[in-house]
């Protein structure tokens, strides 16, 4: 059942993609700003408090619905409840637009265009970024995108089914990266104020449950690229910077299309980042979907026959 949900929610996404505002996110982003608001009093109790009940208590009603469905109307109901949990939990869509529209201002010259496109997507200062920089931030974050809205979804949600546990890890993911990102944002006059406590049982949380995804994704990569290549600069980024999930992920791409990418881009080998990388990403990205799904149905078929 896992791998016909995932082949449908994909299909549907990527033929009906949500809106950039959509009632499912705004419900998160309120959720997650209540609770944050309720219980967050300053203490590391109060922070991991905050975190379970922001995270647990959606993950825990999704797998509660996903439970009584499939006990009163059978399997095809539950499926159908786990192809929309992964319809508005996981996609390519979610973030493609930033890609492609900074990829036609490149493609057409238009550096400046490039430019106001990637600050609006990072929110950083690109004003003065040379083309290769606009290309490896571009790479970069996209990469990272597709981890975290596709390959890091289907890792949880994969092996949470597997336990009985429905669609609940495609929650758990999906909302403790809001969660993570909610509490590193820039305050602004307005924003609700998030405690140092807080903000470092969310880091802390983030890292344990994204380190298997972030290696498996770094493995779907290399073996989807350049295998020797992006072991390697996997290896070495690692080395120098360890305790960073995100690294693994950008120092593998790095290695397997041969560009340089990652804090010490100048130092490290591979080609300066050129738009023509741009496709190569996209092509990496898609090659490992492609690659984990295939290995989803043959695990499905030797289940059945099992």
């Amino acid at each position: 059942m896992s791998f016909v949900s995932i082949l449908i929610a994909l299909l549907l996404e990527q033929a009906r993609p949500l809106g950039q505002v959509n009632p499912v996110h705004n419900t998160n982003r309120g959720w997650v700003r209540w609770v944050v608001s309720s219980f967050d009093a300053g203490q590391v109790h109060h922070g991991w408090l905050t975190w379970s009940i922001a995270v647990l208590v959606p993950a825990l009603l999704v797998w509660a619905v996903h439970w009584a469905v499939s006990s009163t109307l059978g399997w095809v109901a539950a499926a159908v409840w786990n192809v929309a949990i992964l319809y508005v939990t996981l996609g390519f869509r979610q973030f493609s637009h930033h890609f492609t529209q900074i990829r036609d201002a490149l493609y057409l010259g238009d550096e400046a265009q490039a430019r106001t496109l990637l600050a609006q997507w990072m929110r950083i200062d690109a004003s003065e970024l040379p083309r290769s920089e606009i290309v490896r931030h571009v790479i970069e974050h996209s990469v990272l995108s597709a981890h975290r809205h596709v390959f890091g979804v289907l890792a949880w949600y994969s092996v949470l089914a597997a336990l009985g546990l429905g669609p609940a890890g495609a929650v758990v993911y999906r909302v403790a990266e809001y969660l993570v990102r909610y509490a590193n944002r820039p305050l602004r006059a307005t924003s609700v104020p998030i405690s140092a406590p807080l903000q470092a049982c969310a880091n802390r949380a983030w890292y344990v449950i994204d380190w298997l995804p972030a290696r498996l994704t770094g493995l779907g990569f290399a073996c989807a690229g350049s295998f020797e290549e992006a072991v390697d600069s996997w290896r070495q980024q690692v080395a120098k910077f360890p305790g960073d999930n995100d690294l693994v992920v950008t120092a593998a791409t790095a290695g397997a299309v041969n560009v340089k990418l990652g804090p010490q881009s100048n130092e490290s080998t591979g080609q300066t980042p050129q738009p023509m990388h741009l496709r190569a990403v996209v092509g990496l990205v898609w090659r490992t979907v492609v690659m984990w799904m295939v290995l989803l149905a043959l695990l499905s078929v030797a289940r059945l026959v099992g």
